[in-house]
């Protein structure tokens, strides 16, 4: 509750001085009739007329604090808001090289990536995310969407050996650029990751990044290995072997396509820091939401006054019927 006009509620103040006045009045009120003694009086029941002798002055009270609060016009508020809000449009482009079968991120880099950014897509309802997948050439896995319940079961269904092995970290990144840079969104962002170094693809990186910036989407780079050898899983005739390989992958490429397009590059050595990765990029790209809000004053005076108009009857009624004395 509010009040459009409090000013009246100074009004109040007057209660000072009147509650003093009465006081005193009573206290200097001399007796007009003498008597011998009061021991008979004390027999006598006490009448209803002095049980109420007080009672119109408690409602001149009353009447001066419901007539001030009327008088300030209290209002009751009704608030809401309106929000509307302003997706991203994110293009993950995710490396499928048989080098993401390497195990030092648990189980392997590929199924560790999958279920991070798996999180961070059902974490951002908002924006249309799309996947992107490349290893010695790219396809789109899936189209920017909203409908985030496909592109997890699309997630699910990536796995290795479904395009020839290889790294084209340029033809992947360019794939990416192509099915955004039509958008009317301004808000354009590209992850990237991969765990190696351009070996295939006819488009450079850095010339793909190039395409990025003028496009106005920003790339954030993620390099995927721990530092020192990792356990890879070799098909050979006689089974699954495995052998140690050194996690090793080409990160001034990675950190000047980050530069160039206005983006950050990250190193993800194993499961936690990964996750922290999104975590991060999650708070770097927030989406935008506009928020209107609206209010709604109900007059609210009536019952107040109404409290003070029943008070200021019942005190006349009190004063001049009830409690009325008789005056030569």
């Amino acid at each position: 509750m509010s009040f459009l006009s409090p000013a009246y509620l100074f009004l109040l103040l007057l209660l000072i001085p009147v509650i003093f006045w009465y006081v005193w009045e009573l206290r200097k009120s001399d007796a007009s009739l003498q008597v011998s003694g009061t021991a008979p009086m004390k027999m006598q029941k006490k009448s209803l007329r002095l049980y109420l002798l007080h009672v119109p002055f408690i409602l001149r009270v009353i009447v001066i604090i419901f007539l001030s609060l009327a008088l300030a016009r209290p209002q009751l508020s009704n608030r809401w808001q309106k929000e509307s809000t302003e997706g991203i449009d994110i293009m993950m482009a995710l490396d499928i090289s048989g080098t993401m079968q390497a195990e030092d991120l648990r189980p392997n880099r590929l199924e560790a990536a999958k279920a991070v950014a798996t999180d961070f897509v059902i974490d951002r309802p908002n924006d249309n995310i799309g996947l992107v997948v490349f290893a010695g050439e790219s396809f789109t896995q899936c189209p920017l969407t909203t409908d985030h319940a496909v592109l997890v079961n699309l997630f699910k269904s990536v796995k290795f050996g479904m395009i020839e092995d290889g790294t084209a970290i340029g033809l992947g990144l360019a794939n990416a650029v192509n099915r955004m840079k039509d958008s009317p969104t301004k808000s354009k962002v590209i992850i990237l990751l991969t765990d190696g170094s351009n070996n295939r693809g006819d488009i450079d990186p850095q010339t793909a990044a190039e395409i990025a910036r003028t496009f106005g989407i920003r790339v954030y780079a993620i390099g995927v290995g721990s530092y020192g050898q990792a356990r890879v899983p070799v098909q050979t005739p006689y089974g699954t072997q495995y052998m140690m390989m050194d996690s090793e992958f080409d990160e001034t490429t990675l950190r000047n396509i980050a530069s160039t397009t206005g983006g950050e590059y990250f190193r993800a050595t194993d499961n936690n820091s990964l996750r922290s990765i999104y975590e991060q990029i999650d708070q770097l790209e927030k989406s935008k939401i506009r928020v209107r809000e609206f209010s709604k004053h109900t007059e609210n005076f009536v019952p107040f006054l109404s409290i003070a108009l029943i008070c200021l009857l019942l005190e006349i009624l009190l004063r001049y019927f009830v409690l009325r004395t008789l005056t030569n």
